[in-house]
C-alpha cells in the first residue's frame, strides 16, 4: 500500500471511530490568504508633522490587527495633488488617506464647517464631541452622499486654535487685509475675501515657495512645528497669534467605502478603537512638539510673535455670522449642520465656561505675566 492509501486509511478509521462516538468533525477552514493591504496617500508633505501623524495612525491600525491589515500612507502628490484625494479615494484610486474636511469645501461647502470658523465658541475637542454624540457622524455621512463621496470617514485628531498667519509687518487693523495675497483654505477663504484680501488656496507645501516668490503677501497653514518646518521662518519673521478662522479644527481618516465594508467586523471595531488612540496622542505629541517649536522660532530663527487685536478678531465674529446667514439661505444642508452645532455649542460651552477654571492666573502666577 502506497503512503498515500495508506494516510487515507487511517483517516477513514480516525472518521469512523470519531463518528461512532458521537462526534462531528469540524469543517475544512479555508487558509488565509494574507493580510489586506491598503495604500493611502496624505494630504501633507513628508517632513510636515502631519504626515508624520498618518504614520502614526496607520502603524497603530498595522499593529493592533497583527498585520493582518497593512496601511501604506504616502505623502501628498504621490498618486494624486493634496486637493485630489476626496476623488481618489471615492473612485477607488487610493485605499484610504489623511486630511481634512475643508480640503473639501469646492465639492460642498458644508463640509468646511467642521474645521472653519468660532464654532459657536467650541474648542477642537468640543468639535468631536459634537460629531460622535451631536449627530455630526450622520451628517458627514449625509453630505458625503449629497455628493456621491463612496467613503467612509473617521474624525479625530484635535487641533488647537492657529495662528492669523505669516507677514510681513504686523497687522494691527482689519483693513491692513484689503489687496493682500493671502493663503488659507475652506470657509476661511470665504472669511478673508470678505476682509478685502486676495485669497489663494494652496496645499502646505506650497505656500512657503509662493511667499518666497511674492505671489502671496501673507499665509496660514497651522502650528508652530508645521510652520518651521515647511519654512515660513525663511521667509517671514512675524507671526500674528490667535484668530477664529480656524480655532476648532479637526483631521479626517477616510477609507474606499466600498473596501471598507468588505472588511471584517473585528478589524472594523480595531480602526475605530485605533482612531481615538490616536487621536488622544495627537493630543499628547502636538503639545510637546509645537511647544518646543515655538519657543525655537523665538530663539533661534528670531521670529517675533503678536497677538492678533480683539479689534480684528471682532470683525471676524461679525462677518463669520453674515456667512453662516448667506451660505445656509443658499444651502439647506450648510443651514443642518449650522442648527447641529449651534445646539450642542450653547449647552456644552456654557458648562465649560462655568467649570473650566481660568488657566491665566495660575501662569502668571508662577511664570508671570508675559505677552505673545
Amino acid at each position: 500500500m502506497t503512503d498515500i492509501k495508506k494516510t487515507t486509511a487511517r483517516r477513514n478509521v480516525l472518521k469512523g471511530a470519531a463518528a461512532a462516538a458521537g462526534v462531528v468533525a469540524a469543517p475544512m477552514v479555508a487558509a488565509q490568504t494574507g493580510p489586506i493591504s491598503m495604500r493611502w496617500q496624505s494630504t501633507w508633505p513628508a517632513k510636515d508633522i502631519f504626515h508624520e501623524y498618518a504614520l502614526d495612525y496607520a502603524k497603530k491600525v498595522n499593529d493592533m490587527t497583527g498585520g493582518d491589515l497593512k496601511i501604506e500612507v504616502l505623502p501628498a502628490g504621490s498618486v494624486v495633488p493634496a486637493f485630489g484625494l476626496l476623488e481618489a479615494v471615492s473612485k477607488g484610486t487610493l485605499d484610504g488617506g489623511h486630511g481634512v474636511l475643508g480640503y473639501h469645501y469646492g465639492k460642498q461647502n458644508a463640509l468646511a464647517l467642521w474645521n472653519s470658523g468660532p464654532a459657536f465658541g467650541m474648542d477642537a475637542n468640543m468639535v468631536l464631541a459634537w460629531h460622535k454624540y451631536g449627530g455630526g457622524a450622520e451628517l458627514l455621512a449625509k453630505l458625503y452622499a449629497s455628493i456621491g463621496g463612496n467613503v467612509q470617514s473617521f474624525l479625530y485628531g484635535p487641533m488647537f486654535t492657529q495662528p492669523l498667519g505669516w507677514f510681513k509687518k504686523p497687522i494691527t487693523k482689519s483693513s491692513d487685509f484689503k489687496g493682500l495675497k493671502f493663503r488659507t483654505n475652506g470657509l476661511a477663504i470665504d472669511l478673508f475675501t470678505a476682509m478685502g484680501a486676495a485669497v489663494n488656496a494652496l496645499p502646505g507645501g506650497e505656500i512657503v515657495p509662493a511667499m518666497d516668490r511674492g505671489l502671496l503677501d501673507g499665509a496660514e497653514f497651522n502650528n508652530a512645528t508645521s510652520d518651521r518646518i515647511l519654512g515660513f521662518p525663511d521667509v517671514s519673521k512675524v507671526c500674528m497669534l490667535q484668530s477664529y478662522h480656524q480655532s476648532a479644527e479637526t483631521f479626517e481618516i477616510m477609507f474606499n467605502k466600498t473596501k471598507y465594508d468588505a472588511l471584517p467586523t473585528k478589524m472594523k471595531s480595531v480602526i475605530a478603537i485605533a482612531t481615538e488612540a490616536a487621536s488622544a496622542d495627537i493630543s499628547w505629541k502636538s503639545v510637546d512638539r509645537y511647544s518646543k517649536d515655538y519657543a525655537e522660532l523665538q530663539t533661534k530663527d528670531k521670529v517675533k510673535f503678536y497677538k492678533t487685536p480683539d479689534s480684528i478678531l471682532q470683525d471676524q465674529l461679525k462677518i463669520w455670522s453674515e456667512i453662516l446667514e448667506k451660505k445656509s439661505a443658499e444651502n439647506p444642508l450648510f443651514k443642518e449642520v449650522v442648527a447641529s452645532q449651534l445646539a450642542f455649542a450653547q449647552r456644552a460651552v456654557k458648562w465649560e465656561q462655568d467649570t473650566v477654571v481660568n488657566r491665566r492666573m495660575a501662569v502668571n502666577h508662577f511664570f508671570g505675566a508675559k505677552k505673545a
